[in-house]
Parts: C-alpha cells; structure tokens; sequence
C-alpha cells in the first residue's frame, strides 16, 4: 500500500473506534478482506460493535476458515444489513463465539435464517436444532456429547446475536437461555439414556431446574441448578431404580460439564439438593418431602422458589412441584423466617474478598443479589395469600408486586431499570469469552468494550461507570427500603388465614383479638379494603398487621376507627399509603399512637398531613425552641393580620404537641417504668420513666414560649409594627418556667414592661396592658387547634393586681408587700419571650427573694409549712382519694415540689446548683451538698416522675388533663399501659402508685415538716 493510501486508511479506522489501526491495516492488506477494506458500508458496520478490532479479527479468522464459502459470506454481508449487524456484532463482543466460528465456518448460515416471525425460539425450536446437530454429528462421525456441544453453540451464537442488535431485550435473551439450557439437559438425559439403556428401563427420573434455570432468567455462563427425583420402573425395587437414576443423572451432569476440544457447555450443579454435596444425588419423591418437612432450612424453600420441571419424566416432574409448592408458600410462618433470609444476604456481602468488593456485580451491595433477595422475601411473605406473586421470574414478580400493591410502582420501576441494566452488564461481560464471572473489567479494553456494547459511544467507560453506579446506589436504597421492612416480619408472623379474611373469618379474628364492637369493627375493615382499587390493595397488605397492632392496646375499637377516619381524611393522597407500607416503622407507630388515647389522634385528625412525621428518620425527636421560635415568627410575618397570625402559630404548635405526644407514646410502648412496672403480663425492670418526663417537659414547655413569642409579635404588630412602645418581657412561672409542662398545661407568666426613652409612662403602661390582653385573647381563640389559656395569678396582688407592671413596680411591691408564698413562687421564674435584656434583669431583681442572702428565718419556715397544711386541708378535691391524687395527694407533686423549694429558699444562696427552676435539678443538687441523703433523694424524684407520668398518661388517655387515675376501665387500662403494665396489672399499678408516694411522704414528714 502507497504512505498516502496507508495514512488515509490509519485515519479512517481511527475514526471507525478501531484501538489498533495498525494491526487493522494489515487485517485489512490481506486478499481475503480486500471487499471489506473497500467497502466504507463494512467499515461502518464494524466501526459500530462493541470492539471493531475483535470484530475484525474474528472476521478475518472466519473468512480464512471458510475457504470457497468466504465469497458467499463477504457478498452476503455486503447485501444484508440484518446478517451484516448480527455476525460483526457477535464478532465484536464474543471472543469465544468467534473461536466457535472459526472451528465451525460453516455456522454463520445459523445467523441468515431467523426473521421476524420466528424471531424467539422456545424450548421445542432449541430441541429440534439440538436434535439436528445431533444427526449431522453422527454422519461425521461426532461423538454424541461432541455433536451436543457444537448444536449448543451454534443456538448460542443466535440468541447472542439477537442479543447484541436489540432484537431481544434483557428478559428476553434471559428466558431464551434458559430455553437453550432445558432442552440441552433433555438432550444430555437423551444420550444417557441411550448409553445406559437398562437403567433407563428401570427407573422414572425427572431433572428439576432450580435457580436462574428454573426461574427462566439464565445467563449466558451459569452452574445450570438442578435437583433429580426418581421413582422405580418396570417392577424395579427401590434401591436399585434409585442407582440407576444415579447414574443416569451422573452420566447426564458429565455430558454438560465435561471440557473437550469442543469446549464445555456449563456445569451442572446439584448441591441444593437434600443434605447438598453430603446427601445422595438421586431421592424418591417422598424421601424429598421427608426431608423438607422435618431439616430443611429456610434459604431452602427460598430456592424452591424458583423450582420448575425441566427435563425427564414430565408427569413425576409435576407431582415433585406440586408437591414442595404449599411448603414454599408456608416457609414464611418459619419462626425466625424474615431475620434468617435478611442475615443469610449479609453474610453472602461479608464473605465478599474485600479486593473484589467494588467490581463484584452479582453478589456485592447494590447488585443482582440485592434485587433478588428483596423480590423473594415479599413474594414468600405475601405469596401465601396472592397467587398472583408466585412467579420464578425475578422481572414477572416485581411487576405482580407493584401491580398489588406492595412496592410502590416508582420502586418497582427503579428496580425493574436497575436489573435489566445490571443483567445486560452480565450478558456482556459472560459474552466476551463465555467465562462464569460476575466481575466488571479493571482494564480500559475491557471497560471500553462493554461501555460500547451497552451504547456508550461518546466516553464509553466513564459513561458506564456513570450509569452503573447510579444504577447500583438505586438498587442498594430500595434493598435497605424493602428487605429490612418492618412491617414485613409482621405480615410473616400472621397465620395464613389472617391474612386474607372472609367476613366471618374477619369477626371470629376480631372478637378473639379484643375488640369490644366486632361488627362495627368489621365495617370499617370493608370500608377500608373493599374494592379493587390500588388503594383498597395496599390497606389489604396493611390491615391484617394493623389489627394486632390496634388489639395490643388497651382499646383496639378506637384504634381501628381513629385510623379509618385518617385513611379517609388522606385517602387521596397519594404519599400517605407509601409511606406506612415502605418507610420504616411508620405503620406500626401510626398503630400505636391511633390506639393509646384521644389527644394525639385528636391532634392529627385536625391536620392528618403531620402522620408524615411518624415515617421520617428524625420525625419524633422534639425540635428546640430556636427553630420553633424561628420558624413561628416567619409565620407571623407572612400573616396578613393577627388573627391570621394566631392561626399559623397555633398551627406549629399543634403540630409540634402532636410529634411531642407521639414520640412519648411511641417511646413507652411496651416499658416498664421505674422499676415497678409490669409489660406483657410480668413484671420487669425497664426503664426508668425519669427521662421522658424531662424530654415532654422540656419540649412542651419550649412548644408553649414559641408560641407566646408568635403570639407577642402578632399582638405588637397589629397596632404598632415592628416596635412596641415600651420593652416588653413574659415570665414563664410554675411549671412553665420549670421546663416541666405536660400536654395540658396552662401558661402561668407573669408580665413586665419598661417604657422606651421618650415614651411617658401612661402611654407605655396603656401599650403594655393591650399587648398583654391581646395575646391572651389570640391565645384562646376559637379554632380547630389547642388552646394555651394564659394563667397571670401569680402576679403581685394576684388577680386584684394590674396584669402588667414595671420592672420599677415590681421592685416597689416586693421591697414593701413580698409575702414569703410569693418568694417562693419566684422560684420557677424564667423569662420565656420578649426583650431578652429585660427579662434578665427581672431576675436579677428577685434573686435576693428567692434566694435569701441570710436563709429563711424560723417564722418564714412555719409559714410555708402552715401555707401547706392549709392547701392540703382545703383545696383536695371533695371525694378524691388522697393516695391516687398526683398533685395533692399524699407523696404527689406538691409534696415533693415544695420540699425541694423549701431546701432552695434555705440553702440556696450558699449552694449555687441549687439555682434553678426545674425540681429533678434540684433534688439532685441537694443530694451533691448533702441536704438529703440518697435514699431520700431517690425516693422524691422516683415518686415526682411518677406523678407526672400519670398527669401526663391521663391527658394522653382521655384528651384532657386530671389529677388522678381515670374511673373508666379501659381509661385505667391505657394509662397503666403507657406506665409499662400490661393486661390485667391494672391492680398492680395502683398498689406500686401508692407504695412508691407512701414512702415518698414519709420523707416530706421529716424534711419538710421536720419530724
């Protein structure tokens, strides 16, 4: 060739995506390609496989091959794109098709045949081309196994080539191997048999596809997994039939498996038999079902999954799936089942070499394995009641699983991309030279070549790698999603007949459960699952787990109507089923939450949107008072008016009362607390109840000064803008200002104002006192949410006084007219909203009342203790049993809160942790100093958290607050379950409620009223 020719040829096949022009070129001298080198349709159809240097080379080698027929195939390339495409594309992605051509020329005329209308041969087309190859071979003088191999190849060669032209999808290509693989054991079994004919005679044996094979998903290069069952034939005894069948099934495996100069077809393997490599290779029908009825394990009837006749005697091929089919379809009611398969795929991740990790496309996070595993274990779990899921094929039950509404159809679309993309990595990479490998090329050559035989033309390995690992981070999402899914434990832990429920099925499960009103019960379930609509699918997954969850409460009826009502209000919306079904424990929390009581039910049925908190990964953790403030005052800035305002505020606020309660609700379910409780009907340690108390009063309490501080700035604004005419403060008292409100507290504040330079005082005075009414007033507004009633009586001269005084007025009454109750009270002062600089020096003006410089004389010590006895006398309600009434009873609340100041007012201004407004605080400062000893200590804070748990249980229980145990029974039961007592401890709890106050007391007699 001239420089010149050789110089425009060497671009020309760069342009074309050839590596090695070089080589190309010289491809490209020789006499034989001559046609092609000439031809610029050839050089572009080459240019557009996979590897075109491949793709020459293996043309080169079939051309030399093919002697006098290489004009034939160089004229009939040249004429029809159709061969054209499918030879240069196997060419150019199958080395080892390309090393089969060379050996058998004459196999390209395989590729000219099939057209549209037989473009998917099935199992009896692949019989007939393997039974022909057979013919010739034996007119060659082929051994049968020999003749076998070359038939299994030349079929190959044409699903590839339908494979890498897009003729046949991913699936298709799939099934079509397995097809190739199911006629090719009936053939093996074929020559066996005619080698052995007296075994033949004295058994029936059916091969069993197990697997990939058996799911009719095959890939190109794979164990074909099979399991053998044989039955005596011809008056054969037992034993002898079943050696026969051995041998047969050996001779079989070997035929498959066996390298020749013909190369091998693929392995046969056997080991997920009975016992696997230690078990016999060959059983009875009955040995089979012994085996799985009494030792198999589940990954077993996970692989029987897939099981499916294939080769054999046909009919007791049938009878064995018949058979083993009810005993897949109950491997979900395994104990253990769901935890067994999700750690049987960890350990299958951790025994991945660390080296391999990254590249293993099979096995490694984010693989095929993880696709497979999570379709298997909702098709075993679910699978028992819909026959709709019972599919082999990993693609078919994913889509039946979307199409029933158990994965969601976006998930199901994710995943059904993500498979058929990683498969098609599979197909390719087995393709290249026929090998069993799962690893994605390290090399540039490789990577480029599978890059470019999946479509990447531009940047062919970074696009793959691009598209593989967002593929990959898609499918290791949705596994965590759907294979660790709570509520799939639940489903599998149902009986089978609980989970589709005939009416009458349904009320005899429903009056078992608990559930007072079977038949209204029974109307919201049709209410609810009736139909066929998507929705109707979805709550016939949920319900079943539902109804248990609602019968372990203390009043399922209510559980079950508060979750009608909430399906109702969110029915069309379309994230709200999503969600309980995929999305961690949100079901099960919705469940308990809708049974526990009427606050947080009533609460959500008012804005049913908040049920989305209870799916989000941080959705019940209390959010603080900076965001909350924040996120309250940008709502009143947007308001159009106060009224408006108030409304949003009011809006965070029940909202956030909602996460608070049922965070509470979520967290005590099934704990005992303090030591005492019962759970489950025994009792038990748990956990102590200290912590949640201090978690609901910290989050109520920063809830409420949120909204006080929307309430403020709605007041301001709506007279005067952005700036009031005086600084103006809220001082959180009681509880409030202890942090320590419960679900139905009131805001005990008081107010405190400072007029602006210039301002006169009337005028400020004026301002400050309409501020304050104003935010009382909006407060208390009329709407769907919570109110928060402002309590100011703890202002000087009580409700006798003016509602809002200066820092100056203040200071004046307390230097003159301060009664020691007041002092004492100051307390828990703490500013929650307002001018921050104000607030502070508020505090700085009652610290010395609070704190006495000299402690308390004798005469303020009798005074409080007298203040005491009195309430004690006076204000316990008519009737009310002093041992069960938690702020006035005897041990309660106001025992303890009052011992505690009363050590405070005494001893504070010399031990400064005794400075605070919150009681645990307190009680464990004194404990520190030495002013309680341990056991005192201990047993104060034990009975103070009880009593405002059970404040706190009974608003949680019947939606308004109370100071002692409900009267109504299944009120009783609830709040004792939110204690951590389960049925019938009802009893218990009462006795532990008055045991742990009596002691309690016994401390306040000493301390507080000295002996």
């Amino acid at each position: 060739m001239v420089p010149g020719r050789r110089s425009s040829t060497f671009s020309r096949l760069v342009r074309h995506g050839f590596t090695d022009p070089a080589m190309a070129g010289r491809l490209l001298e020789a006499d034989g390609l001559a046609a092609v080198r000439d031809d610029p349709v050839l050089l572009d159809a080459l240019g557009a496989t996979a590897d075109p240097d491949l793709a020459l080379r293996g043309l080169a080698r079939l051309v030399e091959a093919a002697g006098e027929d290489a004009r034939t195939l160089l004229d009939t390339l040249a004429a029809a794109k159709p061969l054209r495409d499918r030879l240069l594309g196997v060419l150019g992605a199958s080395e080892a098709l390309g090393d089969h051509l060379a050996r058998h020329p004459a196999d390209w005329h395989a590729l000219v045949t099939f057209e549209t209308g037989d473009l998917h041969p099935d199992t009896a087309a692949f019989e007939q081309a393997l039974a022909d190859g057979l013919t010739a071979g034996r007119e060659q003088g082929l051994a049968p196994s020999n003749a076998l191999r070359a038939a299994y190849r030349r079929c190959l060669l044409t699903i590839a080539a339908r494979d890498v032209t897009g003729t046949a999808d991913v699936a298709q290509t799939a099934a079509e191997l397995a097809d190739l693989a199911t006629a090719t054991l009936r053939a093996a079994l074929g020559i066996a048999r005619d080698e052995h004919p007296e075994d033949a005679a004295a058994c029936r044996l059916a091969v069993v596809g197990m697997g990939k094979c058996g799911g009719h998903e095959l890939n190109y290069v794979s164990d074909v997994d099979v399991i053998f069952v044989a039955e005596p034939h011809g008056g054969t005894a037992e034993g002898p039939a079943l050696q026969a069948a051995a041998r047969l099934a050996s001779r079989m495996m070997r035929i498959c498996s066996d390298a020749t100069p013909e190369g091998t077809i693929w392995p046969v393997d056997a080991n997920l038999r009975p016992e696997g490599r230690n078990g016999p290779l060959v059983r009875t029908l009955r040995s089979h079902l012994a085996y799985y009825q009494r030792w198999a394990k589940t990954w077993e009837f996970q692989a029987l999954l897939k099981a499916r006749p294939v080769a054999g005697d046909p009919v007791l091929g049938q009878r064995y799936a018949d058979a083993v089919a009810p005993l897949v379809w109950q491997a979900a009611e395994r104990d253990n089942f769901v935890p067994d398969v999700q750690q049987m795929r960890r350990r299958v991740v951790a025994s991945i070499p660390a080296d391999r990790v990254d590249r293993e496309l099979k096995l490694g996070p984010g693989g095929l394995r993880d696709v497979e595993f999570a379709v298997q274990l909702l098709q075993l779990v679910h699978g028992r009641s819909d026959a709709t899921l019972r599919s082999g094929s990993t693609l078919d039950a994913l889509a039946a699983l979307a199409a029933g509404g158990y994965v969601g159809r976006a998930d199901a679309a994710a995943l059904d991309a993500a498979y058929r993309f990683l498969r098609a990595m599979e197909h390719r990479i087995q393709l290249h030279r026929l090998r069993r490998t799962h690893l994605v090329p390290e090399d540039e050559a490789g990577l480029r070549r599978l890059g470019r035989s999946l479509g990447f033309r531009t940047d062919p390995v970074a696009e793959l790698d691009r598209e593989w690992r967002r593929h990959a981070r898609e499918v290791r999402r949705l596994h965590e999603k759907l294979f660790y899914r709570p509520l799939l434990d639940a489903v599998a832990q149902l009986e089978p007949g609980e989970i589709r429920l005939s009416p009458k099925a349904a009320g005899q499960r429903l009056e078992a459960l608990g559930y007072a009103d079977p038949a209204a019960a029974l109307r919201h379930l049709e209410a609810l699952a009736s139909g066929v609509t998507r929705k109707a699918a979805i709550q016939r997954t949920l319900l079943p787990v539902l109804l248990g969850w609602f019968a372990d409460s203390a009043d399922p009826d209510a559980g079950l109507l508060n979750f009608h009502k909430v399906s109702d209000a969110l029915g069309k919306t379309p994230w709200y089923l999503r969600l309980l079904r995929d999305e961690g424990a949100a079901a099960e929390n919705l469940a308990r939450v809708l049974s526990a009581g009427r606050l947080a039910p009533d609460l959500l049925l008012r804005a049913p949107e908040a049920v989305a908190i209870l799916g989000a990964p941080e959705g019940l953790r209390p959010r603080d008072r900076e965001s909350l403030e924040q996120e309250t005052l940008a709502a009143v800035g947007r308001a159009e008016d106060a009224e408006a305002a108030i409304v949003a505020v009011r809006g965070v606020r029940r909202r956030e009362l909602f996460r608070t309660a049922a965070a509470d609700i979520i967290g005590a379910y099934g704990r005992a607390g303090s030591g005492t409780g019962v759970v489950n009907g025994s009792r038990g340690t748990g956990r102590d109840h200290g912590s949640r108390c201090d978690v609901v009063g910290r989050a109520v309490s920063d809830l409420n000064a949120a909204a006080l501080a929307g309430a403020l700035r709605a007041a301001v604004r709506a007279e005067w803008g952005d700036t009031l005419p005086t600084r103006f403060a809220v001082i959180g008292m009681g509880r409030f200002g202890g942090h320590e409100q419960g679900y139905g507290s009131d805001a005990d504040v008081l107010f405190v104002h400072e007029p602006r330079d210039g301002v006169g005082e009337e005028e400020a005075a004026k301002a400050a006192f309409a501020v304050a009414n104003e935010m009382r007033r909006l407060l208390q507004l009329p709407t769907a949410d919570p109110p928060l009633p402002i309590d100011a009586d703890l202002r000087p001269e009580g409700r006798s006084g003016p509602l809002v005084r200066t820092l100056a007025s203040y200071a004046a009454y307390y230097r003159r007219w301060s009664l020691v109750w007041e002092s004492q009270a100051l307390l828990r002062a703490e500013p929650v909203a307002g001018d921050e600089e104000l607030g502070r020096r508020f505090l700085e003006l009652v610290d010395p009342l609070r704190y006495p410089e000299d402690g308390l004389g004798d005469d303020a010590v009798r005074e409080i203790r007298r203040l005491k006895a009195r309430m004690e006398r006076e204000r316990l309600p008519r009737g009310a049993d002093r041992t069960l009434h938690t702020k006035l009873g005897r041990g309660g609340l106001s025992d303890v809160e009052w011992t505690v100041q009363l050590l405070q007012m005494r001893h504070g201004r010399a031990v400064p942790a005794l400075r605070t407004t919150r009681t645990r605080e307190a009680l464990a400062a004194a404990r520190a100093a030495g002013l309680l000893a341990s056991d005192e200590a201990r047993i104060l804070d034990e009975a103070w958290v009880l009593a405002t748990s059970v404040r706190n249980a009974v608003m949680l229980v019947r939606g308004r607050p109370g100071d002692s145990f409900p009267g109504d029974a299944r009120e009783l039961a609830a709040v004792g379950r939110y204690l951590g007592y389960g049925p019938g401890h009802v009893g218990d709890m009462l006795d532990d409620y008055r045991r742990t106050t009596r002691r309690a007391r016994a401390v306040v007699e000493d301390r507080f009223y000295g002996g």
